[in-house]
This record gives structure tokens, C-alpha cells and sequence, in this order.
């Protein structure tokens, strides 16, 4: 044993540091030559002080791979540029193909939870929550209000809300976490997450998937890849269907149904080994969904979200390497078109009753980014960039029964931005390469307008403007050929949407007003952090310490009371949100570590991701809430998972088991809980804290003939009754009487579930 890891070592170390692919915006994940701006080691003579060694049979052939995956993370950076996961002064994480094709996943919200990422909550299918690092997007997914930037092949997706986005068709999942990178502009206060769809090279020959499970359960995806020379390309489409589920002890959580379907096109064409383009176009959505939540009742049943973009990029270089220079255009649209009627009478509004109520929002974007870069002299690497882009937002709300006919809520609204920007960036190799140092900055400007918007009488329309100077400076050094540090600083905002600089809004009810403020400021992040990277044969270690701070939130502030009616205004809150954390990431072969005796044919591997925050504190937390703790926030998460069986043998198999902790968070509910149920918990400012919990996955396959794999799983094993968010669980007496339903019972988790299928790749 120990003369293989010798021979193998031998072999890794010519290539640690040079695993690379393309740029954010493209979709290639082949490994290619380093990176100038990349740490080159000198080559190791082959046989020095060895007897000659045979060539590596295809076993080992896999092992080698394995080792280079893990030694060196082969990432897309926020930077625009490639460079390995070593050699970047902020924390990055990968999903890679391998964890997403083990995974039960049914959504990207699924992926992110399972890996730890940071707080999900999926309110029910199609509408989730996400806060990384303190800063976070909204339960309804509103794009433009998201402090965290969602991103598909290196473009802004246009939703928040990724229980939207099925994995059939990803190639792996990259978080930045904070706002590490000037590339990008507004939204990436806590980090970006960039979702990387699969090409005919990443995901060559024929791939066909069923599945069935518990509750219904009824999915497929068909997939053909293939490379015809210069030319290459990728099609694929997928669906599904479930039932209502039912949580942990066999209640029956109404409204939690839902469809999916979607599929996407990947066509490329390289001129020469310089120059390339690519033509991604795609659509993905949940449809016939319906809703739980704080203000939705069992007759919210047509709910359907979909997502849809066309993108088409150009990477080329100079024949020696020393100029780049890439464009990327794109369309996205993103579609939320909801049917939430109330017929019945509840508990804590008789007159809240509606016989109609349709809401269509519809985003539209179209955007360029135009990047060249240069390396003036040995070591440097220069690029420049100037991005634009363009979105319109269409919303039309139609309410009738209780309420007077009009727009619900001010986000309801039309409105109309641009934005631009210029960024630049320099990265310096030091001493023989081991200290890279990378500074950038970014100017963002945008025009943001109110405009007239259906059954809204009120909204005044008016244009506003915006601007935002951005920046990311840091270094890393690579401290022996196993170990590599970093520190690194940055800063992110988030700009006012219309509806905050001029909504003037009175709600449904009649007297609660809205005013906007044309005087708001950009919501900011400041972040420091340092980290170390330790890795070795079959072993990677990563783990960084962090401050996030985030200032100026944009809130609605009552201002006065009148009677029973309320006027507020939306506002910048002078008091910060401080989180201060430890974050890590794991990856080991515990066989190749432990240097255990045992055959070539098995496999053990560990890997786990998480974080513990020791400071989430909320300065402007209204006294009401009893606490100053952050809500809606764990305050700490991990995800442990191990993954063992055989390969090469007649029957190769695997097994793995994922724990999954989520922990403490604080909670400002919005349910007016029913004290019937849960007394004491009757209004809407009280923070109430939940406790941690532990949910465990397994899932496990077995090839039976050439291509053709069985597979089943079963997801919380021990049929807890938990949901990341809801204090409130879903019981047999309130779920008994539908008037009652109207947000009273809150929401769960599905309990205990079964997944059985197949899988032939040919």
C-alpha cells in the first residue's frame, strides 16, 4: 500500500497547482493548462532514486483523478478569470458533479441544505429563504431585494427563489462566499452562487433516470452529450410530480403538491484551440403548486414559477496566451404567476374572504458583460470590465371577494432599471509564485423607475438614480506544497428598488399607507476574513475565520398610528448587523489516509461542510423583540456525510448516509399563531427561538449491468417533524378544519420518505 501512495505522489505533484477551467460565464469544466497567475511547481524527474514504475491500471487511473479533485478544488471564480480554489483570497465551495449525481436532491434549495451552505428554508414548493453570512434573500424570491447573488452561467438568474431551479441539468454548484469579487455588482452582499449547467463535454453519451417514491413520487430526465470535433453539444429535459406529503408522525400537510418540468440546449463551437463560442438556452419552473405560509389558505392550488434564459458567450485569446478577451449576451425571464383565492372565513380575519385572486409578476432582462485582460509582464494578470444590463418587471393583481379590487402590497408594482458599471482588477505572483495578491475596485451606477402599474392609483411614478464604489483586495500564500493561506477584505451593496425610493402605497384594507423615500441610501456589506487550506494525498482541509457587516437595511418604519391604521415609510436602519464566524469544508479518503490493507476495489471516503457564528447580533433590532439576536439565521450548521463500497468488481455498489444539524436560530414570526394551539404566541413582534435538530439522508446503488444502475434512498430516516423555519407544526386538529388553515398551523417538513429508480448511461 504504501508503494502506491509513493507512486502516486510521484505522480500528483507536477500538476497540484495547475487544474483550471474557463471563466464564470462559460460552461466548461474540462481540466485545462494553469493559469499564468497560477503556481507552477517544477517537474519532478521521473524514477530519481526509484526503480522504474509500471503504468497505471484504470483503478488507479480513477484513484489519480480522485486525488486531483481533491487536492486541488478545479473552480469557476467570481473573479472572472480561472484560478484554483488555493489561489483565491476568499472562501469557496463546490458541488461538484459526483455529490450532485448522489444526491436526492429535487431542487437546487435541496442541493444547497444537504451541502450546508447556509440557511434554507422552503416555505413550501417553489418559495425559499437563503442567508449566508448575515444577508439574505425573501421567502417570495423577489430578485432585486435579494442580498445574495444568484447566478447561472456567470448571469444573474433573475430569481432568488431556487426551489424554481431542478438540478437534472447541473454540472456543479460554486458559492463565493461574501462579497469576495468586484466583478459583479449589486445583490452579492453575502456571497454569490453561481449554478454551472451541463455541455456535450462535460456530460458526453445518453443518460436516462426514473424514478418513484413515497407520496406519488414520479420523476425522469432524458440527456444526450455529444463532441463531433470543433462541435459539441448538450440536450436534455426532465419532469416530475408529487402529492401532498405528510410530515414526521403521519399528519397530512395540505397544499405542498406540485409539477415540474424544464430542459436546456448547450451548443459550442471552438474556430481553433483560441477561440470559442457557446449557446446555452433554457427553461426550468414548479407548476400547479400550491402555498403554505403567513398569509395563504388551502385554495392556493394554481401556483406556477418558471425561469427561463438564452445566453451566448465568446472566449478567445491570443495565440501566445498574453491578451483574452470574452463577451457574453443574454435574456432571462422569470415568471411568478399565482392564483390565491380565500373563499373561507378564518379564525383571525372573517372578512379577509376573496373569490378571486390572480397575481402575475413577470421579469424580463437583457444584459451584457465585455471583459478583456492582458498579462503586461511576467507574473502579472490584468483585466478590465464594463457590464450592462436592463430588466423590466410587470406585475398584474386582480383581487375581489372582501377586499376592494387593487394591488396587494406596494412590491406589486411596475418598474423599469438600468444599470452599468466598470470594475478592474490586478493579480501579482510573488516570490517563485507562492504569494499572489489581487486588489480590485468597482463602479456601479443605475436609474431605477416607479412606473404606472394596474389597480395601484396611489404609486406615483418617478425615476431614481443610484451609484455604489465596490472593492476586493487580498493575498494568498502557499505555504509548503500542502498548505496555502489567505486574507482578504471586501465590500457589497444591494440598491433601492422603486417600490423603497417611491411607493406611496395604501393596502387592500384601506387605511395602512406606505410612503417611499427618494432619500435612501444603498444597503452596504464590509467584510474581512482570513483562511488556510490544508491538503494532502486524499485529504483536503479548509476552514476560514470572518466578519460581515452590514449596514443601512432598507426597512418600513411605522411612523404614526391612526385608529386601527398604520403609516409607515420605508427607511435606512443606522444600526448594523455584525456576524462573526468560523466556517469549514472536508474531503477525505479515509482508506488512502489511514493507509488501510484492503483490496483496489473499495472505496471510503468523508466530506462534510459547515460553520458556527459566535457573534450574529442585531443592533437595530426593535425592543419588542425581546432579543437582539439576528432571526431567521442558524447559528450554526454542518452537514456530515461518508460514502463507501466498490469499484471494479462484477457488481460495483456504494452506500452513503448524510447528517445534516441546523441550529438554533431566532424567529420573528409572522403567523399570529393560533392560541388555541400555542398559547402565549399570539402577535407578530415576539422573537422566539428553535431548537437545533438533526435530519439524516441515505441513499445507495448498484450497477447490474454495464451503465444501467439501481438505486433507492430514504430521506429523514428518523421521521422528524421539523421545518428550518416554522415553530408552528402541522397537526391532525387543525388540519381537520380548513378554516383554520389560513397560516395558524404554520408548516413542516416531509416526515420519512422512500425513493426507488434506475439509471442507464450509454
Amino acid at each position: 500500500m504504501s508503494a502506491r501512495i509513493a507512486r502516486r505522489a510521484v505522480a500528483l505533484s507536477a500538476v497540484l497547482a495547475g487544474v483550471a477551467v474557463g471563466p464564470a460565464h462559460t460552461q466548461q469544466i474540462e481540466v485545462q493548462q494553469p493559469a499564468a497567475d497560477q503556481a507552477q511547481q517544477p517537474p519532478v524527474p521521473a524514477n530519481q532514486g526509484q526503480a522504474p514504475q509500471s503504468p497505471l491500471d484504470p483503478l488507479q487511473q480513477k484513484q489519480l483523478a480522485r486525488d486531483k479533485r481533491i487536492m486541488t478544488e478545479i473552480v469557476v471564480t467570481a473573479t472572472g478569470r480561472p484560478i484554483d480554489a488555493t489561489r483565491f483570497a476568499g472562501t469557496l465551495q463546490v458541488i461538484p458533479q459526483e455529490r450532485i449525481a448522489n444526491s436526492t436532491a429535487k431542487s437546487v434549495t435541496d442541493l444547497l441544505a444537504e451541502n450546508a451552505v447556509g440557511f434554507m428554508s422552503e416555505w413550501s414548493a417553489g418559495q425559499t429563504s437563503i442567508n449566508i453570512r448575515g444577508a439574505s434573500t425573501e421567502g417570495q424570491g423577489r430578485d432585486f431585494r435579494s442580498q445574495i447573488l444568484i447566478l447561472i452561467n456567470g448571469h444573474r438568474a433573475g430569481t432568488a427563489n431556487v426551489s424554481k431551479l431542478s438540478i437534472a441539468d447541473v454540472e456543479r454548484i460554486e458559492i463565493v462566499r461574501g462579497p469576495s469579487s468586484v466583478v459583479y455588482g449589486s445583490q452579492n452582499m453575502g456571497g454569490v452562487i453561481n449554478i454551472i449547467l451541463k455541455t456535450g463535454r462535460t456530460a458526453p453519451g445518453t443518460f436516462v433516470e426514473a424514478a418513484t417514491g413515497s407520496w406519488n413520487l414520479l420523476q425522469g430526465r432524458l440527456q444526450r452529450g455529444e463532441v463531433l470535433e470543433n462541435f459539441d453539444y448538450y440536450l436534455g429535459v426532465q419532469g416530475g410530480m408529487q402529492s401532498n406529503y405528510s410530515v414526521g408522525g403521519g399528519s397530512a400537510e395540505y397544499n405542498t403538491a406540485w409539477n415540474r418540468a424544464g430542459g436546456s440546449g448547450a451548443f459550442g463551437y471552438a474556430f481553433d484551440d483560441n477561440n470559442r463560442v457557446d449557446v446555452l438556452v433554457r427553461t426550468d419552473g414548479i407548476y400547479d403548486a400550491g402555498f403554505r405560509g403567513s398569509s395563504a389558505n388551502l385554495f392556493s392550488t394554481d401556483l406556477s414559477r418558471f425561469n427561463r434564459s438564452i445566453d451566448v458567450t465568446y472566449n478567445g485569446k491570443s495565440p501566445d496566451g498574453r491578451m483574452s478577451l470574452m463577451f457574453q449576451a443574454y435574456y432571462v425571464q422569470d415568471v411568478d404567476d399565482l392564483d390565491q383565492p380565500q373563499p373561507t372565513s378564518t379564525a383571525s380575519a372573517a372578512s379577509g374572504r376573496t373569490t378571486l385572486d390572480r397575481n402575475r409578476r413577470q421579469l424580463d432582462i437583457v444584459g451584457t458583460r465585455f471583459q478583456p485582460g492582458v498579462k503586461p509582464f511576467e507574473g502579472n494578470n490584468l483585466i478590465v470590465g464594463a457590464d450592462w444590463e436592463r430588466s423590466w418587471i410587470r406585475s398584474d393583481r386582480y383581487r375581489a371577494g372582501g377586499f376592494a379590487v387593487a394591488q396587494l402590497s406596494p412590491t406589486d408594482n411596475n418598474q423599469t432599471d438600468n444599470t452599468f458599471g466598470f470594475y478592474i482588477e490586478d493579480a501579482q505572483n510573488f516570490f517563485d509564485d507562492r504569494v499572489v495578491v489581487r486588489g480590485g475596485l468597482r463602479q456601479s451606477f443605475g436609474t431605477t423607475a416607479l412606473d404606472v402599474t394596474p389597480n395601484a392609483p396611489t404609486l406615483i411614478p418617478g425615476s431614481f438614480n443610484y451609484g455604489a464604489l465596490t472593492y476586493a483586495v487580498g493575498a494568498t500564500y502557499k505555504v509548503t506544497d500542502w498548505l496555502s493561506t489567505r486574507v482578504g477584505a471586501a465590500s457589497g451593496f444591494r440598491a433601492p428598488t422603486a417600490t423603497e425610493l417611491g411607493a406611496n402605497f395604501t393596502t387592500t384594507s384601506g387605511g395602512n399607507v406606505i410612503f417611499g423615500n427618494p432619500g435612501l441610501a444603498p444597503e452596504t456589506s464590509q467584510q474581512v476574513e482570513a483562511g488556510a487550506t490544508l491538503s494532502w494525498l486524499g485529504f483536503r482541509f479548509d476552514s476560514a475565520i470572518f466578519q460581515n457587516i452590514i449596514s443601512n437595511r432598507i426597512q418600513s418604519v411605522v411612523q404614526r398610528t391612526v385608529g386601527a391604521n398604520t403609516i409607515s415609510q420605508y427607511q435606512n436602519n443606522g444600526a448594523n448587523i455584525v456576524v462573526q464566524g468560523l466556517e469549514f469544508q472536508l474531503d477525505a479518503d479515509i482508506i488512502r489516509n489511514l493507509q488501510l490493507n484492503v483490496p483496489e476495489t473499495w472505496r471510503w471516503t468523508v466530506f462534510g461542510n459547515g460553520y458556527y457564528f459566535f457573534k450574529m447580533t442585531d443592533y437595530g433590532a426593535p425592543a419588542a423583540a425581546l432579543t437582539d439576536m439576528a432571526t431567521r439565521i442558524n447559528q450554526y450548521e454542518a452537514s456530515i456525510g461518508t460514502k463507501f463500497g466498490q469499484e471494479g468488481t462484477k457488481l460495483p455498489w456504494n452506500l452513503q448516509i448524510i447528517g445534516m444539524l441546523r441550529g438554533p436560530m431566532w424567529y420573528n414570526t409572522e403567523e399570529r399563531l393560533s392560541p388555541i394551539y400555542f398559547p402565549g404566541q399570539v402577535t407578530s413582534t415576539t422573537v422566539y427561538q428553535k431548537a437545533p435538530f438533526w435530519i439524516w439522508n441515505m441513499r445507495g446503488e448498484v450497477e447490474v449491468y454495464k451503465g444501467l444502475k439501481l438505486f433507492g434512498a430514504i430521506n429523514n430516516i428518523f421521521d422528524q417533524n421539523q421545518h428550518p423555519i416554522f415553530i408552528a407544526l402541522d397537526t391532525d386538529v387543525c388540519g381537520a378544519n380548513r378554516a383554520l388553515q389560513n397560516a395558524s398551523c404554520g408548516n413542516s417538513m416531509p416526515g420519512r420518505n422512500f425513493v426507488v429508480g434506475f439509471q442507464f448511461r450509454f
